[in-house]
């Protein structure tokens, strides 16, 4: 069986410089959101965070709302009893009943003995409204529109009363890490306004001098007891005027500028490093913070975040409706209209998203919500924790290609911990060595089966999971990461998997099991079972973490006996098959009939995306099933349409090269899976929820599957413009990155490649495959070089770090 090919055998990378890439145009590509009204509800509101701490800004008149949010604010605690113990013989008995035909059993034992028990689960939680009323001199109320701004991350709001103009502006300063809120009249004197806090969390509240002071815990007895405890103060400093504290408020008469300073601090650190002081913390960064003036905080703010997401730019549309407000814009969509710019600016609001999200010092990476927390998914059994069979890694997948490789860096924190606590759960619950984590995660170490294995026999989650670690260095090529960082949890995580699988005695093949494919179930003699032996899911993963040692052994040097058993063992994995039933890319080792055909999940389907072990040029009659397989989902009545699984039809469309389905599930995924803000939502019905919720990884799933259309760089090539829509035929985009190190940026006109360029970051070796219609010159470091395109369209190029390639 051939093992998926990747850049990590390259030794660096590589730059093409795309020539006659566009400057940035205003008129076409002004990434920014904005509103005639205030928001009315929680999804209308617009986000903000620095990583750690977040708002949802409602500019609202009368009335303004700030809910506040922290990451580590969590409900729970750790729980030593979170796995039941099962271990290796127990393990062997069922899998003989597996082996020998008898399902019926083998799901009732593994059903009874190897589910979780999650008695202190818990959940990220929102802590609460900050309110802030108005009084206003007499007029009426005119001019207003808020918006959010990606360029800089801040959010404004201006409107004029009577006779006098406000300006609100709002900040989550990474620097200062704190959240900052400012208010200027233009007249003096003319700002009246009462602070309050409606807080969703147990807490006292006090009014201090210039301060609101709140004190609680994150307790939530829903999943479970414990919970952190918290500080949180609101501060103010005034330009004229007065401020008093009553007994929960703070009243401020007659100002002209008004500066508000935000935090909250929590003792979950504390589990780690002993002696830390959050309280202490809490008040010391918000009376340092009051002590700057806001000029100079939203400079250093925007100096901290507009690098970041400057790194990339993109401009997909003419600039034609940049003039109605967003809401107005996504109402189109609804309804059928295409809006290239609109598409371009949710792509890089889902890079903004991750930016406020996940920081190299943020404590945490992104949950189900992030920590944009609307306080309706942590009342579902579900709740906001890291769900490992989708949606934590598709929260991350637009940060290699999207520019943000340091964004990764809190995921790597949190799976360094996973393993240290999957390590006990791979030993009490199989009898095997290294580590192992399952479907659903919390921030105290839980890596055991969910309370039902129907979604939570899933041992390869870990593994799923430990990927992206192989992925940052694929796209960094930075080797003492891999040594330190990323090889090690590899290997660990490679261990369990030999450890745990064994040769089925019915065929010689190497199999995992009993396990599930994510959440789904089939029909075997008259029965629905959830677990059998080596889903296919199972096979793409083994195969992932193997050849990722593999290679990681060759490049550092090391480890070479454990590589060549590695090596061995590959060959004896079963191959993928194609179902008789369906056609379509077969989801179990054996041809089962599926229980649930209109299901959400196609695990089986990461064999074409995000890996590549089933490509269209490689494998094209599985690349074939899979496209079967997807057209047999969408085609099931009542399919499962969410936000997660839409995006990922644009990412396997892209894959598949096929333009009008991806761009058709892009269009799907905006107009229906998205609100006036863009945030994508599961829908009601979905997992048993009676409502609209809002999921992170939409966005960020979602464009990364733009990204896919525009560029790939899988298989040792990368294709420039694969799933190029008519939608977008004239554009450029600039700064996205491939892997083997390499930023790439490229024009297209009337839907043809104009110009492209690569900066390499790295020594390597680069295969880039561009149309073999048009005919370019390729320049290094402005010499022209003779070197053509072959037949295929394929350039191979030899560069040193630094080298600048330009095809023109």
């Amino acid at each position: 069986m051939k093992s998926i090919k990747t850049f990590a055998g390259f030794i660096g990378s590589i730059v093409l410089f795309l020539t006659g890439c566009q400057a940035s145009d205003s008129k076409t590509n002004t990434f920014k959101f904005w509103y005639d009204q205030p928001a009315a509800e929680w999804m209308q509101s617009l986000p903000l965070g620095n990583g750690r701490i977040g708002v949802m800004v409602y500019g609202g008149i009368e009335e303004e709302t700030l809910a506040l949010n922290e990451s580590t604010l969590w409900s729970g605690q750790y729980d030593e009893q979170q796995q039941r113990p099962f271990g290796r013989k127990k393990l062997d008995e069922l899998r003989q009943l597996f082996f020998d035909g008898n399902l019926a059993d083998g799901n009732g034992i593994a059903g009874n003995a190897m589910h979780g028990t999650a008695h202190s689960f818990g959940t990220h939680l929102p802590m609460g409204d900050l309110k802030i009323r108005f009084t206003y001199p007499e007029g009426k109320i005119s001019q207003y529109q808020r918006e959010l701004d990606l360029h800089t991350a801040v959010s404004k709001v201006t409107y004029r009363a009577g006779n006098v103009n406000y300006t609100r502006e709002c900040i989550a300063t990474n620097p200062d890490d704190a959240i900052v809120w400012n208010i200027k009249a233009d007249k003096p004197g003319s700002i009246q306004m009462e602070i309050s806090l409606d807080l969703l969390r147990n807490a006292e509240i006090r009014a201090e001098g210039n301060q609101l002071i709140y004190t609680g815990n994150a307790e939530f007895e829903k999943h479970g007891s414990g919970g952190v405890l918290f500080d949180g103060r609101i501060a103010v400093k005034l330009q004229d005027g007065t401020v008093e504290a009553n007994e929960k408020t703070l009243s401020i008469k007659d100002a002209t500028e008004v500066m508000l300073v935000a935090d909250i601090r929590t003792n979950f650190k504390s589990t780690v490093f002993a002696g830390y002081d959050y309280k202490k913390v809490c008040k010391e960064t918000t009376e340092k913070v009051l002590g700057a003036d806001f000029t100079s905080l939203r400079e250093r703010h925007i100096a901290d975040y507009a690098p970041l997401f400057e790194r990339v730019d993109m401009s997909l549309g003419d600039g034609r409706y940049n003039k109605l407000p967003t809401d107005k814009r996504w109402a189109q969509v609804k309804e059928g209209v295409a809006d290239p710019d609109l598409d371009a600016l949710f792509f890089q609001y889902a890079r903004y998203l991750l930016i406020a999200s996940s920081r190299p010092n943020s404590p945490l990476p992104v949950a189900l919500q992030g920590f944009f927390n609307d306080n309706l998914a942590c009342h579902m059994g579900w709740t906001n924790d890291y769900h490992l069979d989708i949606n934590t890694q598709q929260n991350y997948w637009i940060a290699n290609v999207g520019n943000l490789a340091e964004c990764h860096t809190p995921l790597f924190g949190y799976i360094k911990d996973l393993a240290h606590h999957g390590t006990k759960v791979a030993q009490d619950l199989y009898g095997c060595k290294g580590w192992t984590a399952h479907t659903t995660a919390n921030v105290w170490g839980y890596a055991a089966v969910s309370g039902s294995i129907a979604w939570g026999l899933f041992p390869t989650a870990s593994s799923w999971l430990a990927s992206h670690l192989w992925t940052q260095y694929e796209y960094t090529q930075d080797k003492k990461y891999l040594a330190e960082i990323a090889y090690p949890l590899l290997k660990s995580n490679a261990e369990f998997l030999l450890d745990y699988m064994v040769i089925d005695p019915n065929n010689g093949y190497l199999v995992t099991g009993p396990s599930i494919s994510p959440e789904n179930s089939f029909r075997h003699e008259g029965g629905n079972y959830c677990a059998s032996m080596m889903p296919t899911c199972d096979r793409v993963f083994v195969e992932e973490i193997f050849s990722y040692c593999i290679k990681a052994s060759e490049i550092l040097g090391m480890d070479r006996p454990f590589a060549d058993s590695l090596r061995t063992s590959l060959q004896k994995l079963p191959p993928f098959f194609i179902s008789e039933r369906n056609g379509g890319l077969q989801e179990w080792f054996k041809d089962y009939e599926e229980a649930h055909p209109n299901h959400r999940h196609t695990t089986h389907l990461l064999a074409l995306y995000p890996y590549s072990q089933i490509t269209p040029d490689k494998t094209p009659e599985l690349a074939a099933a899979c496209r079967k397989t997807i057209e047999n989902r969408l085609a099931t009545p009542d399919w499962e349409d969410t936000e997660w699984s839409r995006a990922n039809m644009i990412c396997m469309y892209a894959r598949l090269r096929d333009t009008k389905e991806a761009y058709a599930s892009l269009q799907q995924l905006l107009g229906t899976l998205t609100r006036e803000t863009l945030l994508s939502m599961s829908p009601a019905g979905i997992a048993g929820a009676p409502y609209d919720i809002f999921i992170f990884d939409g966005n960020a799933a979602g464009a990364a599957g733009m990204a896919e259309m525009l560029i790939q760089s899988h298989d040792e090539v990368i294709d420039l413009l694969p799933c190029l829509p008519e939608q977008w035929k004239n554009g450029y985009f600039k700064g996205l990155c491939v892997k083997g190190g390499g930023e790439m940026s490229a024009n297209w006109k009337n839907g043809k490649l104009a110009g492209a360029s690569l900066k390499a970051t790295a020594d390597n070796s680069f295969t880039v495959k561009v149309p073999k219609e048009g005919k370019y010159a390729i320049f290094i470091n402005g010499e022209k070089t003779e070197m053509t395109p072959d037949a295929k369209g394929l350039v191979t190029l030899m560069l040193k770090e630094n080298d600048l390639v330009e095809i023109q």
